[in-house]
C-alpha cells in the first residue's frame, strides 16, 4: 500500500510538472500540443507493441479517438492561459472545472444537481473573479483558463465512461492518436493560415522539455496511476488529485518567483480557491464514511 501512495504522489506531481514544462517550452499551445500528442502517442504505440497488444483501432473505438481530440482542445487552451498570464493562474482556472463539472454531470447522466457541489465550487468562480477584476493583466489568460476548465469538464465526463470498461493504457494511446490526427486534419492548416511566421520545429532545448512532458506528465503518470488503482479507491484517488494545484504553485513559485507577481486580488481569489478544495475534501470524506456506516448498520 505503501508503495502505491508513492505511485500516486509522484503521478500527481508529474501532472503538475505540465504548466512548468509548458512555461519552458518556446512553441505556441497549439504546437506545444501537437507534439505532446504525438511523441507520446509514438511512446505508447511501442508500449503496446512490446506487451503484445497491437493498438490496431477497432470500429466501435472511436469515441475515444474523439474524446482525444477533445483533450487536445483543452491541453490548447490550457497551455494558452500559461503563456498569456503564468503556469498559477492556469492552474487557478483549471480549478473551475469542477464548477462546470457539477452543472454538466448532472445533465450528461441525468441526475439531479448537487447543490453542496456547485456551493462550494462557486467558491472557486469567486475566487478567480477576484482575480479577473483586480489584475488586469491577467485577463485574456484567465480567459483562456475558464475555456480549458470547460473543455476539461467534458472531457472527464465522458472519459469517465470510457475508462470503466477499456484498459487505461490503450485508452491513453487512443487519444493520443485521436487529439494529433484532429488537429493536424482540423486544426493546423488553419493555424498555419492565419500565423505568419510560426515556428514549426522546436530547439534541442524545447525537443527535451517536448519529451518530458510526453514520457513523465503523460506516459509515466498513465502508468503510475493505472498502478496506483489496483490498491487504492477511486474515492482516495479523486480527492488527492486536489493537490495537484498546489503542487504547480509551489513549482511555479520556485523556478518562475511568480510569487513576486501577484498582489493582493491574487492572494485573496487564491484563498477562496483553496478553501473550496479543503471544503470539498471535507465534505467527500464525510459522505464516505456516513456511506460506510450506513453499510455497517444494514
Amino acid at each position: 500500500m505503501k508503495k502505491a501512495f508513492i505511485q500516486l504522489h509522484t503521478a500527481i506531481l508529474l501532472a503538475g510538472c505540465s504548466g512548468i514544462l509548458g512555461n519552458l517550452i518556446s512553441l505556441d499551445a497549439v504546437l506545444i500540443t501537437w507534439y505532446r500528442m504525438l511523441l507520446a502517442g509514438l511512446i505508447l504505440i511501442i508500449i503496446l507493441y512490446i506487451k503484445g497488444n497491437k493498438p490496431i483501432i477497432q470500429k466501435n473505438e472511436w469515441r475515444e479517438l474523439s474524446v482525444g481530440f477533445l483533450l487536445a482542445l483543452h491541453w490548447i487552451f490550457f497551455y494558452g492561459s500559461i503563456k498569456y498570464a503564468n503556469v498559477s493562474i492556469g492552474v487557478i482556472c483549471f480549478c473551475l472545472s469542477s464548477f462546470f463539472t457539477a452543472i454538466i454531470s448532472p445533465i450528461f447522466n441525468r441526475q439531479k444537481i448537487s447543490w453542496a457541489e456547485l456551493l462550494l465550487s462557486s467558491l472557486t468562480l469567486l475566487g478567480i473573479s477576484l482575480i479577473f477584476q483586480f489584475d488586469s493583466s491577467y485577463r485574456i489568460g484567465i480567459g483562456f483558463g475558464i475555456v480549458s476548465s470547460l473543455l476539461f469538464a467534458f472531457y472527464a465526463i465522458l472519459n469517465e465512461r470510457l475508462s470503466a470498461s477499456r484498459n487505461a493504457v490503450r485508452t491513453t494511446a487512443l487519444q493520443m492518436i485521436g487529439g494529433f490526427t484532429g488537429l493536424s486534419v482540423l486544426l493546423l492548416p488553419v493555424y498555419f493560415m492565419n500565423v505568419q511566421h510560426a515556428t514549426f520545429l522546436p530547439t534541442i532545448n524545447d525537443f527535451c522539455f517536448l519529451f518530458l512532458l510526453a514520457f513523465g506528465c503523460t506516459v509515466c503518470m498513465c502508468f503510475l496511476l493505472n498502478n496506483a488503482q489496483r490498491e487504492i479507491s477511486a474515492f482516495t484517488v479523486s480527492l488527492s488529485f486536489n493537490l495537484e494545484p498546489v503542487y504547480s504553485i509551489l513549482l511555479a513559485i520556485i523556478i518562475f518567483k511568480e510569487n513576486k507577481m501577484f498582489g493582493t486580488a491574487f492572494y485573496a481569489g487564491l484563498s477562496l480557491i483553496m478553501l473550496s478544495l479543503v471544503l470539498q475534501m471535507f465534505r467527500l470524506a464525510y459522505n464516505k464514511n456516513k456511506k460506510r456506516e450506513s453499510n455497517f448498520s444494514a
